[in-house]
Order: structure tokens, then sequence, then C-alpha cells
């Protein structure tokens, strides 16, 4: 039985405790056993907001160990796991020493606020022998799955264009500080930028328009053009400033030689050209669940991971820093 320790108790670390109590509940050879939070007593009593809804609004964590300090909890607890959810800017320093004390990390995204920082824990990693493997959770997405699916088996033919958006209203807290969150260029486009590198590679170029709305948030409204040798037109967008009862939208649009996929509203309709349409029959499960039960039974069999290594996360990242480079520029072309 793999014990896990989950480091982080807001939005993304309930989205993570739900999925490991219902991979437990399905028998599935893992067991949360140890919980971290500095402010572990008071969010405990609270419930957190985020763009998609966590299964309760509050938390019965009487059966778990819980811990203010994290040092306190690998003293007392034996974990084969740890999974962690905090902010941006304490993933590096904490992964590396989780590696290092011989624990298997799964690490939210992005991997880093930096490339230097992800690829020393990618480095980490390699010399500690242990699995370290990053939360990019749309390579879990079902829609996302049938899209790289599409791709690589070329049943509709080559891509010719693309176009990709995440948009929400302003999240809270540490997340307006651009100095720790890198605003919504790092924090919610790198989803759709780490799509673009999972499904093409690294392109060659790129072109970034993007402004400042939220004082002080860093690059909050911003859309990027990706250049392929092959000429396809990609954009992605993303806009963290949609207020009112806006909501949260994630969407993709990918033209082929021979067909179409257009995901909206949670619905992924392809469009052959010379076929009726249809919709696609998709998992219900999101991608948190996915990676989650991907991760543990890599950790379970002893076997590598391959769809997220933090060198491809670390990969995302190169590309994210090129397009803020572009961005400060006023959107010229920035060579990667």
């Amino acid at each position: 039985m793999l014990k896990v320790g989950l480091i982080g108790f807001g939005f993304m670390g309930r989205m993570h405790f739900d999925n490991y109590v219902r991979l437990a509940a399905e028998g599935a050879p893992v067991e949360l056993v140890a919980i971290s939070d500095l402010l572990i007593e008071e969010l405990k009593n609270k419930s957190a907001s985020g763009n998609i809804s966590t299964s309760q609004e509050v938390y019965d964590l009487s059966s778990y160990h819980l811990y203010e300090n994290i040092s306190d909890m690998l003293e007392h607890e034996e974990l084969d796991i740890v999974d962690i959810t905090l902010p941006t800017y304490l993933h590096a320093d904490l992964a590396c020493f989780l590696l290092e004390k011989g624990i298997h990390v799964l690490c939210e995204k992005p991997v880093a606020g930096n490339s230097a920082d992800g690829w020393r824990m990618a480095e980490t990693a390699e010399k500690s022998g242990k699995t370290l493997m990053i939360g990019q959770c749309l390579r879990f997405w079902p829609a996302y799955e049938y899209l790289k699916a599409c791709v690589e088996d070329g049943r509709y033919g080559a891509v010719t264009s693309g176009y990709f958006f995440r948009g929400s209203a302003a999240p809270k807290g540490w997340f307006l500080d651009g100095s720790l969150s890198g605003g919504c260029i790092l924090d919610m486009h790198i989803h759709d930028a780490d799509m673009v590198h999972w499904l093409f590679g690294k392109p060659d170029k790129v072109s970034t328009l993007a402004r400042n709305v939220i004082p002080g948030s860093g690059y909050d409204t911003v859309s990027t053009h990706y250049v392929y040798p092959d000429g396809k037109v990609l954009n992605a967008q993303a806009d963290w400033t949609l207020e009112g009862d806006y909501g949260f939208s994630m969407t993709y649009r990918v033209n082929f030689e021979r067909g179409n996929l257009v995901f909206e509203n949670d619905q992924l309709k392809v469009h052959p050209n010379a076929a009726p349409g249809f919709i696609a029959e998709l998992s219900d499960d999101m991608g948190y669940y996915r990676q989650i039960k991907y991760f543990v039974e890599a950790i379970h069999q002893q076997q590598p991971v391959s769809v997220c290594l933090p060198e491809s996360a670390v990969g995302t990242l190169e590309i994210i820093e090129a397009e803020i480079r572009s961005a400060d520029a006023g959107g010229i072309l920035i060579d990667l």
C-alpha cells in the first residue's frame, strides 16, 4: 500500500484529496494518510474556491494526520509519495528536498517559477532515482487525449490550424501577486501552451501580445501565435479578467486536412469533411483523477512515467518564458 502525504489544502489540494479518496474506495493500492498546511487548522473548517467545484464545501479531516509543519509530517510519517499543491514559487526547493529523501513526488503545475528551477528539479529526480511528475492535467483530460490521438494517428490528415482558449474571473490571494504566481500567462495560459507543446513539439518561434489589467498581477490577458516549419496557424489565448457571472471556460478548435474538432461547453464535436459529424464519446472523469491514477499505478508497478516527464514540463515553461519576452517587447517574434 502506497502511503501519501498531501502538502497544501487550498482548492487544488482539495481536488487531489477527493481523488485519493476515490481511488482508495475503488481498491487502488494507495492511502492518503497525512495533510500538511501552515493554515490547516483554519482551512479544515473553510471552503476553497476554484474554477471547478470540489466534491465538498467543508471536509471532515478527523481520520487524517494533520500537520502545520512539513518537517513534522516527514518526521512522524513513513511516506512513499508526497503530492505538492502549494503556490508555484515553493515547488522547486521542496520537490528537490523530498526527492533527495527518497520520496516520489507529484507536483502541481507549473513545474516551477522559472526554467532554471525546473531543470534543477528534473536533474534531482534523475539523480535520486525517484519519480517526479508534474500535474499538467490537460494531458489526461479526455477531450484533449482524443485530440492527441487524432494528431498522432492522422485519421483526419495533418493539422492546418488551431485555437485554444481558457478564461475566468481573477483568482484570489497570492495569485494576484505576479512576482509569486507569474500571472495568468504562467498560471492559466500554461495549460494551453503545454497542450501545443504536447501535440506538436516546441515551436520555432512565438509572438505574444499581453497586457496587465489588474495592478501587480503580471500579464493577465494573453494571446500567442506559435510558428512551426509546416506553416500551420496556431493561437492560444487566456484571460482571467472575465468578471460578473462569466464563470470558467476552456475550449479548442483544431482544423485538419479532412475534418475539424471543436471542444466547448464540455462537449467535443467532430466534423469530418466527407462524413456526418458526431459528438465524441468520452470518459466523464476529469484530468485530475486520471493523472493521479496514472501516477499511483506507475509507482505501484515500479514503472517510469511517460505522459508528463519533468523535462517536458520544463520545455513548456521555456515556451512561456519566450512568450513573456515577446510580450515585453510588444509582440515581436522570439526564437526558441
